[in-house]
């Protein structure tokens, strides 16, 4: 398949409800669109994990984030703008399908006190994807719960591999890391805490 069309496929396969396994800006992923309640519930399937424990998410920009929490810190965006590294906050007031709002992420994709991980990929084609759906993307590591993240394709158990309707070939890899990002959690009074360095 050539680059456009592998990224067509990824792109209809998530649009679809469907679940990918794609390269990102720190380590490989599992993904879904996480507006989808069956597709995030699917995912937590894959990866034989509590729904109990919430999900990074992807956004194309900071007006996506917008539309899924019910207000940005401002320390988040000053974060952002300085940030050359990949960064995940955590929000509080995640927008979820049980708040009625027009906009909202599956209540599985959040937190149980209302707070969601978010990141603005560094990787082009992570950032293109999510942009062209128009919505965030779940972005979980391709492993099974407990056991160690793969740091390249080839780590990926094949059982990953199967479980999932589309699989981003590894040529398209060309900017993972390898490594998790660092996660912050931000209050809406400029508070931060760092959960990972």
């Amino acid at each position: 398949m050539k680059a456009e069309e592998i990224f067509a496929e990824a792109l209809r396969t998530v649009r679809e409800g469907g679940t990918i396994l794609y390269p990102t800006d720190t380590v490989w992923g599992l993904g879904c669109d996480a507006t989808n309640s069956e597709a995030v519930a699917r995912i937590f399937d894959i990866k034989q994990r509590s729904d109990a424990k919430s999900l990074v998410l992807l956004a194309s920009d900071l007006d996506m984030i917008a539309r899924y929490v019910k207000e940005i810190p401002s320390i988040a965006i000053d974060l952002i703008e300085v940030n050359d590294a990949p960064m995940t906050i955590i929000y509080p007031g995640a927008i979820t399908s049980e708040t009625g709002d027009r906009w909202h992420l599956a209540a599985s994709a959040v937190a149980a006190d209302g707070t969601v991980g978010i990141r603005i990929p560094l990787m082009d084609w992570c950032k293109q994807l999510v942009f062209k759906l128009g919505r965030p993307i779940v972005s979980t590591s391709a492993n099974i719960s407990g056991e160690a993240t793969p740091k390249r394709f080839s780590d990926i158990p094949q059982e990953i591999k199967d479980a999932v309707d589309f699989v981003v070939p590894p040529s398209v890899d060309t900017e993972s890391t390898g490594k998790a990002s660092q996660i912050l959690k931000v209050g809406l009074k400029g508070e931060i805490e760092i959960i990972r360095k």
